[in-house]
């Protein structure tokens, strides 16, 4: 997914946000959600020919770049592991607790257990140590695996919605049942409220979608600063005598 493709990705988010609420345009709605929430995701979640933003990050790095904490780059200092995780988190938070008052895909398989981690929150509010710690011990595949499984389920709640129910506001019990599970630490509330006066559409133009689209651009940026230190790295060793 190069610059051109983000820069059209970006145009269709403004097309989704102007109709997303209009009833009659409901059908064309899930239809643009699916194909620019693909983009999103590896290819594989999809069945999809294109490469996607997740693909364009994940392509010729080392484990051991996903991995490094703290990071040299103009917008934040966590792995690119860190920023995958979050981001799955949130989604998943938000599309089965907000969206369809149903159980998140994190506890539908030991999934913590998978990845290796303790954390069942969001990430918002998290330690550097706690951050060093994740970054370094979770389970790579388990982790692309189970943002996939997050991916699915969430085109099966939106692709569900009925005309009308973008429109719907997060319910209060909802933002309760985040602090009950422990998705949202109480450092953190801030993130919750901010959630709570949202519409289901609101939801899915941001968690869903955007929220993806910016940590992974946070990601490519911290590719390309490493890559460039990697190289820089190279051609000081290639002078030496």
């Amino acid at each position: 997914m190069d610059l051109e493709q983000r820069r059209v990705w970006n145009e269709n988010h403004k097309s989704l946000t102007e109709i997303i609420l209009n009833r009659n345009e409901h059908v064309r709605v899930i239809e643009l959600f699916l194909n620019h929430h693909a983009l999103l995701y590896s290819s594989n979640m999809s069945n999809s020919r294109i490469d996607t933003l997740e693909d364009f990050v994940l392509d010729s790095l080392e484990e051991s770049a996903l991995r490094k904490y703290p990071v040299n780059a103009p917008d934040t200092k966590n792995s690119i592991v860190w920023h995958l995780w979050h981001i799955a988190r949130v989604e998943d938070m938000t599309m089965n607790i907000l969206v369809a008052n149903s159980q998140q895909v994190l506890h539908s398989d030991d999934w913590l257990q998978k990845m290796n981690i303790r954390f069942p929150h969001s990430g918002n509010s998290m330690s550097d140590e706690d951050i060093a710690e994740l970054s370094s011990g979770i389970h790579l595949e388990s982790l692309l695996e189970y943002r996939t499984a997050v991916g699915k389920q969430t085109r099966q709640i939106v692709s569900s919605l009925q005309p009308g129910q973008f429109g719907d506001r997060v319910q209060d019990c909802s933002i309760k049942r985040l602090f009950a599970e422990n998705a949202i630490v109480p450092a953190a509330s801030g993130i919750a409220e901010y959630w709570a006066k949202k519409t289901i559409a609101g939801l899915v133009l941001m968690p869903a979608t955007r929220h993806n689209f910016l940590h992974l651009n946070k990601c490519v940026r911290i590719k390309d600063r490493l890559q460039k230190e990697m190289k820089k790295s190279t051609r000081q060793a290639l002078r030496q005598p």
